[in-house]
């Protein structure tokens, strides 16, 4: 699996192009503002784009969708309980920021412990509700796109309206410390880490193990 990480933006969205080498079938996850780097990833590697797969609903993680599906005609997913951040500057919050973002409905939507492939790739949709509603992380070849679930040594914020600070603990707690300790962690912001790592150093886990 080749993997291309960018940081778009002012906020410094992590947006991720994901890839079979041998196929070509590639995914985009978290395009967050319309940004010529990941055309350009696109067209030089040449990748035939099946999904652009969102970890949850917030503006600054959409921002280039509609870009990256007119390049590409690919299908937008997103969880359920996220869906209408699509369609709604309120939920998305972009209306905090003034901008007031409204992009066409998903494609469709993506389930826990349902999975995604590209080629001989699979690519496992892991929920975790908490800094928002519909915020999954997904998991593959030993590494984890996590959004704005797990950071370095930190955690996504849980002030919004559909943030819960207890869910999101449990989620890391449940569904991401019990994977592998040198599971590559790809956050939405900032740099990687490890399970492992944050098991050992996460100020906001601790004394839960």
């Amino acid at each position: 699996m080749e993997v291309i990480k960018k940081s778009l933006g002012q906020m410094g969205t992590n947006c991720y192009v994901v890839w079979n080498e041998n196929t070509l079938e590639a995914a985009v996850v978290d395009p967050g503002f319309e940004d010529q780097q990941i055309g350009d990833i696109i067209n030089d590697n040449k990748l035939k784009v099946k999904y652009i797969l969102l970890t949850h609903g917030h503006f600054d993680h959409l921002g280039g969708v509609n870009q990256i599906k007119q390049l590409t005609g690919a299908k937008v997913l997103i969880h359920e309980n996220d869906a209408d951040c699509l369609v709604d500057p309120k939920r998305n919050l972009s209306a905090l920021a003034g901008i007031d973002m409204v992009l066409a409905p998903a494609d469709g939507y993506l389930n826990e412990n349902e999975t995604i492939t590209l080629g001989e790739i699979v690519i496992r949709i892991i929920h975790t509700p908490g800094h928002s509603k519909g915020g999954v992380c997904f998991l593959a070849d030993g590494q984890l796109i996590a959004g704005d679930t797990l950071f370095n040594t930190s955690i996504g914020r849980t002030d919004f309206a559909d943030g819960d600070l207890s869910e999101l603990l449990n989620a890391i707690e449940m569904k991401l410390f019990i994977l592998d300790d040198a599971t590559i962690v790809l956050p939405g912001h900032g740099g990687n880490t490890t399970i492992g790592y944050e098991k050992m150093h996460n100020p906001f886990l601790k004394g839960r193990f």
